[in-house]
């Protein structure tokens, strides 16, 4: 008899667990997480590093476009000396003088489609990416049209820090 009652005990112990109230908490905390998740969009930026391979001897002069981007300000650089400085104005960069100053080197250097961007430590990188677009393309507007024709300057960006 004794025997028999340890076994039942045995039995009452083993209780199947409710998990009904954890899978309702569950639902609740994933439907919580969808609301409040923050959907943002990704936009990359393809950049082109330089080659280190041989090249043959070029026909015309090779020229270098080094945009530098300060707290003061643009700088545009042919790799030896500064050619163009451009001054913040209104505590932002001068984006539309820096277009036009490439436009002008685009005109003169048709074939060329490399640039390369130098910035200083603690530039923000918005800023960054603004000169960046600034480099690759212009925005110009016609006149009679609503859209601006955009003009495809340096596509191929290569990035660094600033000397």
């Amino acid at each position: 008899m004794f025997l028999a009652r340890r076994r039942q005990r045995r039995k009452k112990e083993l209780a199947d667990l409710d998990l009904t109230t954890f899978l309702n908490m569950m639902v609740v905390l994933i439907a919580f997480l969808l609301v409040s998740a923050v959907f943002s969009r990704i936009t990359i930026q393809e950049l082109k590093l330089p080659s280190a391979a041989g090249r043959s001897t070029p026909d015309k002069p090779v020229i270098t476009i080094e945009v530098i981007v300060r707290k003061a300000g643009l700088e545009i650089s042919d790799g030896k000396r500064v050619v163009a400085a451009i001054p913040r104005s209104g505590g932002a960069y001068n984006l539309p003088k820096l277009s036009e100053y490439l436009q002008h080197l685009k005109e003169q250097y048709s074939e060329k489609t490399d640039a390369t961007l130098l910035s200083e430590a603690d530039i923000p990188y918005e800023d960054v990416i603004t000169v960046m677009d600034a480099v690759k393309a212009a925005r110009i507007k016609e006149p009679g049209k609503d859209e601006p024709k955009i003009v495809v300057l340096f596509p191929d960006l290569s990035i660094g820090d600033a000397p």
